[in-house]
């Protein structure tokens, strides 16, 4: 849901965009979206969590188009019982850690070298509401670990030139989403929010464009929550 937007709306901007899902077909579908709307765009099978297919997916990136500017880092898991903690087996707490906080390293320490070579990029890591939630259980421990990583590239990857920056997305109506959860659970979601709708993937492309964006040149180091209101802050 999310990641499709992302890639049509970066498309719809201009930019060729290299769809990469473990599910082929829905890079594939995605991709041949964009291209059947006039943009440009290439699909890649890979697995966050392979070095080897991370890289190569890079080089196909970069062989296709000519470099690597933008990384978003949008591929998750939750298990769907990802608000357990104690319960949760630690091979399933391994798994939701491997993949969101280790693949989100493996895909930016992939991407750092083609866009040092064009004086820096801009990587987007996709967080997550629940990393500030105290139920939020290994998917929420997982997220905040993605903040944190955040800044951590930040402050290393500056030398390069480039920018790391990070969107904590509240409750989206995505289908990883509605289909875990009750229709009574939907309910709380709203009426815990100051915005008394669902969050669509919609929602989330103007910021993700944005930080992205030359107008957001002086912002790294941030992850910013677009969740509604459900946890306002400061």
């Amino acid at each position: 849901g999310l990641g499709r937007a992302y890639a049509q709306a970066f498309a719809a901007e201009g930019a060729a965009v290299v769809v990469l899902d473990l599910a082929g077909e829905r890079a594939v579908t995605v991709a041949e979206e964009i291209t059947k709307a006039g943009g440009r765009a290439l699909a890649v099978t890979a697995d966050v969590t392979d070095e080897a297919a991370v890289r190569a997916a890079v080089d196909a990136a970069t062989s296709a188009f000519g470099g690597l500017d933008i990384l978003v880092n949008n591929a998750g898991i939750h298990l769907g019982r990802a608000n357990e903690t104690t319960t949760l087996e630690p091979a399933e707490w391994r798994r939701i850690l491997d993949v969101n906080v280790v693949g989100t390293l493996i895909c930016a320490t992939a991407a750092r070298e083609p866009m040092k070579a064009r004086g820096g990029g801009v990587i987007i890591n996709i967080s997550s509401m629940a990393a500030y939630l105290p139920a939020g259980g290994a998917y929420g421990v997982s997220k905040l670990a993605v903040n944190g990583l955040t800044m951590s590239l930040a402050a290393e990857l500056s030398a390069d030139g480039t920018r790391v920056v990070g969107v904590a997305p509240g409750m989206i109506g995505t289908d990883a989403v509605l289909d875990h959860l009750a229709p009574e659970h939907r309910e709380l979601v709203t009426r815990g929010q100051l915005v008394k709708r669902w969050g669509q993937p919609a929602d989330m492309v103007g910021l993700v464009l944005f930080l992205a964006s030359d107008a957001a040149g002086f912002i790294t180091a941030q992850t910013f929550l677009a969740d509604g209101g459900f946890i306002p802050r400061p």
